[in-house]
Order: C-alpha cells, then sequence, then structure tokens
C-alpha cells in the first residue's frame, strides 16, 4: 500500500483520536480519499490474523513503489505478560515473542500455522469477532445483514457457547481415560481421593471469596447510595441555570461599566471643547478692538488679521468636533438604557464546570449504582459448577464405578453436544439478558427508536410502535446507529465474560449517512470510553469539522506515493 521506506509507528493510547486525511498527490484541495487512513486497521489486523481487514488481497498490501520488504509489528500487554508480533511479505516471516522471548513454530509444514494458533489462543478473539467488536469498517458486513448461522456462530462465540465444543473435546479424552482406567483401578481411586480433597479445599476457599464478594458488593451499593444522596440535595439543575444567568448578570456588569466610562469620557471631551470655544470667543472679542489678546498692545491691521482668521478656524473645528461627540454620546445614552443588569443570583458553587462536574458525577454514580446491584457474584457459578461436575463418588466396586463414571462422562458429553441441552440454554438464560440490555441502553444513548432484541433462539428482531422491521427498512444512518451500537453491546458482554479489549476502531461508520444528532450522541458515547473506561479509540473520518471536538488529531498524509502519520 502507501506506507513504506520510512517507518511509521502509532502508539494506542487510551484517548479519543481523530484521524484524518489528506492526499497532496491529488492536490491542495482538500482531497481526503486513498491517503490510508484504514490501512492502520489493515495493518493490525494483518499482522494479527495474517489477513486485512478490507477485502485486499496479500499481495496487493505490499507497498506498489518497493514491491517487497513489507513489515508490521505490533506490542501489546494482556494479563501482566508482553507480547511482540511481526508479521510481514516478500520475505514472509512470522514471528512471536513472549516476555522478549521468541516463540519457535515446530509445525512440520513450516507454514507457521502453529504460531498463528498460538497468537489467536493468546487473543481469545477470532477474526470475525475481531471486525465486529475491536475494528468497526463500512466494508465490513454488518451483523444483521449475514446469514442466519453465520450470526449464530458469532453469538455463540460471544456468549461463550462454542467453548461447549472445546470442553467436549476434553470430555471425550476423559470418556477414554475411562475406558482405561478398568485397567488400572487401583490407580484411579486413589487419584479421585486425592482430586476430591483438593476440590474440597477449592470449595471452602471460594465459599469464602463468596460471602467476601457479597460483603463488598452491599458495601458499594450503601456507599453508592449515600453518595447519591447527598449530592441529590442540590437540585443541580437549578445550579446550572443560575450559573448561566449569572455568566449574563457578570456581560451585562461589564457592559454597564464601561458604557459609563465611554459616557464621561465623552463628556469631559464636550466640555473641553466649549471651554475652548469660550476662551477663543473672548480673545477675538479682544481682537476686534485692535488689542492682542496676549499682551494687550495695539495691533496692526494684518496681523491682527491673521490672528483672527486663525481664531476662528480654531472655533470652526472645536465647534464640529462637539457635535460629533454630542452625538456620540446619544448613541451611548441609548446603549445605556438597554442595558438591563437585574438581581444577582446566589449560587453555591464558584464556577459552572464545578456545577456541570456535581452533575456529571451525580450521573457517573448512579451508573455505577445500578451496575454495581446487577452484578452476579461470580463465585456461585463456578461452585456450583465444581459440585455437580469435578466432584466424583468413589466405588470400591471396580467395574461399576468405573461404569457409572463412563455413563456420567457420556451424558455430560451429550449435554454439551446437544443444542437442546439445559447446559446450553442456562448459559444462554445467564448471557442473553445482559446482553440486551447493553444494547438496550446504546440503542437509547445514540438516539434510535426502534426496539432490537436477541430471543432465546438467538434471532434477532427489530421492532418499531410494535411492528416488526427488517435491517434494510432502516436508513443509512439508522443502520450505522445499529452497527455501533451492536458493536459496543459484543464488545461490554465480551468483557464481562472475559477479558477487557483497551481498542477501538471506528472507520467512516459515523462518517456514512449519520444526522448531526447521530454524530454528536456517537461521539458522547465515544468519549465516555475514553474517559471512564480508559479505552484507546480511534476515529477515522472525513469530518474535518470533527477537529474541535476531540483532543487528538492523528493526520494521514500521502505526498509522492508513500504515507506519513502525523500526531496534532
Amino acid at each position: 500500500m502507501s506506507v513504506g521506506n520510512i517507518t511509521q509507528a502509532i502508539s494506542f493510547d487510551n484517548n479519543l483520536t481523530l484521524v484524518l486525511g489528506e492526499n497532496l498527490d491529488l492536490g491542495a484541495n482538500g482531497s481526503r480519499n486513498g491517503t490510508g487512513k484504514t490501512t492502520i486497521v489493515n495493518a493490525l489486523s494483518y499482522v494479527l490474523y495474517g489477513n486485512a481487514l478490507t477485502k485486499i488481497k496479500l499481495g496487493n498490501l505490499i507497498n506498489k513503489t518497493n514491491e517487497k520488504g513489507m513489515v508490521v509489528s505490533v506490542e501489546f500487554n494482556k494479563n501482566g505478560t508482553d507480547y511482540k508480533i511481526e508479521r510481514g511479505r516478500k520475505p514472509n516471516i512470522l514471528k512471536l515473542f513472549v516476555s522478549g522471548q521468541e516463540v519457535e513454530d515446530n509445525d512440520a509444514l513450516g507454514d507457521n500455522r502453529e504460531t498463528q494458533k498460538t497468537i489467536e489462543d493468546i487473543l481469545g478473539l477470532s477474526h470475525e469477532m475481531f471486525k465486529h467488536v475491536v475494528a468497526l469498517n463500512t466494508h465490513t458486513e454488518p451483523f444483521l445483514n449475514m446469514k442466519v448461522s453465520d450470526q449464530r456462530d458469532i453469538i455463540e462465540e460471544l456468549l461463550g457457547i462454542t467453548i461447549l465444543s472445546e470442553k467436549a473435546n476434553v470430555l471425550k479424552e476423559l470418556i477414554k481415560d475411562s475406558k482405561d482406567s478398568i485397567k488400572q483401578e487401583n490407580f484411579r481411586i486413589t487419584a479421585i481421593k486425592e482430586s476430591n480433597k483438593r476440590i474440597e479445599q477449592q470449595i471452602l476457599g471460594l465459599n469464602q471469596k463468596h460471602k467476601l464478594w457479597d460483603t463488598t458488593q452491599l458495601n458499594d451499593v450503601v456507599s453508592f447510595n449515600t453518595a447519591i444522596e447527598e449530592l441529590g440535595s442540590l437540585d443541580i439543575e437549578q445550579e446550572i441555570t443560575k450559573h448561566k444567568q449569572l455568566e449574563e448578570h457578570t456581560v451585562n456588569s461589564r457592559k454597564l461599566l464601561e458604557t459609563n466610562r465611554v459616557i464621561s469620557t465623552i463628556k469631559n471631551d464636550i466640555t473641553s471643547r466649549e471651554t475652548l470655544i469660550t476662551m477663543l470667543t473672548d480673545e477675538i472679542v479682544l481682537l476686534n478692538s485692535n488689542k492682542c489678546h496676549t499682551c494687550g498692545q495695539d495691533l496692526h491691521d494684518s496681523k491682527q488679521q491673521e490672528i483672527l482668521s486663525t481664531k476662528t478656524t480654531q472655533i470652526t473645528n472645536a465647534t464640529d468636533e462637539n457635535v460629533i461627540f454630542v452625538k456620540s454620546l446619544e448613541v451611548h445614552m441609548l446603549e445605556l438604557k438597554e442595558i438591563v443588569l437585574g438581581t444577582k443570583p446566589d449560587v453555591f458553587y464558584n464556577s459552572l464546570e464545578d456545577a456541570l462536574n456535581h452533575k456529571h458525577s451525580l450521573e457517573k454514580l448512579n451508573i455505577q449504582l445500578e451496575t454495581r446491584a446487577n452484578e452476579n457474584n461470580p463465585y456461585t457459578d463456578q461452585i456450583e459448577s465444581i459440585r455437580t461436575e469435578a466432584l466424583q463418588e468413589i466405588d470400591y466396586d471396580t467395574v461399576n464405578e468405573v461404569s457409572k463414571t463412563l455413563d456420567h462422562e457420556q451424558f455430560l458429553l451429550k449435554l454439551l453436544t446437544d443444542k437442546d441441552s439445559f447446559v446450553r440454554k442456562q448459559i444462554i438464560s445467564q448471557n442473553l439478558s445482559f446482553l440486551n440490555n447493553k444494547l438496550s441502553y446504546y440503542i437509547n444513548a445514540i438516539g434510535l427508536r426502534h426496539l432490537i432484541e436477541f430471543k432465546d433462539d438467538l434471532s434477532v428482531e427489530i421492532t418499531d410502535l410494535g411492528k416488526d422491521f427488517d435491517f434494510d427498512n432502516l436508513s443509512r444512518g439508522e443502520k450505522n446507529r445499529v452497527i455501533l451500537s451492536l458493536s459496543w453491546a459484543f464488545r461490554d458482554v465480551w468483557e464481562n465474560l472475559y477479558t477487557p479489549i483497551n481498542l477501538l476502531f471506528v472507520d467512516e461508520v459515523v462518517d456514512s449517512g449519520m444526522d448531526d444528532a447521530g454524530v454528536e450522541n456517537s461521539l458522547t458515547i465515544l468519549k465516555t470510553m475514553t474517559r471512564e473506561q480508559n479505552k484507546s479509540v480511534w476515529l477515522i473520518s472525513h469530518k474535518n469539522e470533527l477537529v474541535s471536538r476531540v483532543n487528538n488529531v492523528l493526520n494521514v498524509v500521502k505526498e509522492n506515493g508513500f504515507t506519513s502519520f502525523i500526531t496534532n
């Protein structure tokens, strides 16, 4: 592509960064197309998964000027461990470093499949999920446009249902082991006894953690309620209104003071000119008596006329100036009458910023309270799972006990593989409600009136005022609102179930068909992510007017066929 010759580096800091483009090769006409903005997400997708985010052939990822030597590297940390990945073409390379040490690929085929699998195991995120959760792009097929089977695959991965297949594989191995253990019964009995002992100790430890978690949650809820009650004692909306009135009062006060100052100056100027006119008039009277106005000596005719002419001109000039001053005085006196000062509002906070901070704190506390109050004790399921699945009953009747164990394992395998099993339904029931709640929150926050809900069979229903809609019934702006809301809801579910993701790309989704309200609501949500969740959000856009709405701007400049990344 257009990046080459000079290495370009980007740090994914926890900020909202606007990515704009400028194609100087198309002239200084403000062209923003073809600069390489999407190259950032394509490069990240390629280095992590071996494929670009958009439908670009691998051979076309290489810079057309150099035609070789393409290398992309990324460094990140997960759970306290540092990772580095290097991937390139011509020559083809794939290297994985864990804590500074390169991981060797022992794949017999020599095509780095083993390394790629290791990378995806570390990420814990499929490429398809990456497209919908981390890197939103207009070229990615929207979730609601996908085939039902593909939608189901994504939802099952999101809700953790696909993990059942992995557990099923583990269970198959256990079944094999159980069959073998018939021949090694004595060893199996000893192993089970020791295992059960460790599990009971684990359960005891988890019970303590369970009680502590409940106590901590209750204390947190009480603390949030107390803080909300304290902040709620002040009518913050009235306080904000008073601050706006105070600002207007201050402006009018300054205007009143300045107008009075100008009026005073004009009056002084008028008085000064009147005094001068009076003095000059007296001097002319004296001159008309053929006497010098200074020394009183007799004057000759020529000298007398010269002085008279000068004095007369001075009177005329002073009179003209006074006319101007009088008119100016009248204008400023009218301005003075129009200034209404009113009563100075009495406020609680010293500044509007403090009042807004109060409001924001109250809103944040309410969200935190709702989130904390609705959290489920994570140790409940752990304890129940261990009790029902890990503990095994010991019987010295070798054949019968092993047969029972084997039957039980085969039963569990059926539960994991049967689509209608209660295990599957339980996972869906636990996590689908959370997904729908998050989706509803973002739909409302982004300004969409439609109701979008996932059903128990994992199908999606779109309604408005009780009427069913298809995704294609929506306008372009409404579709993009849905795409963004779905992505953010998916992200919240993923982070709730697995691990936080601190990186988000929104590639021209906000640009496409979104009205001003949609853009504003989207920006508010993205800013909240960076401010409250410490997310690194990258908004790729053609909208230059968004520059004033963000603190960080990355300019992608293409010149002489090469792209550079310049941070403002």
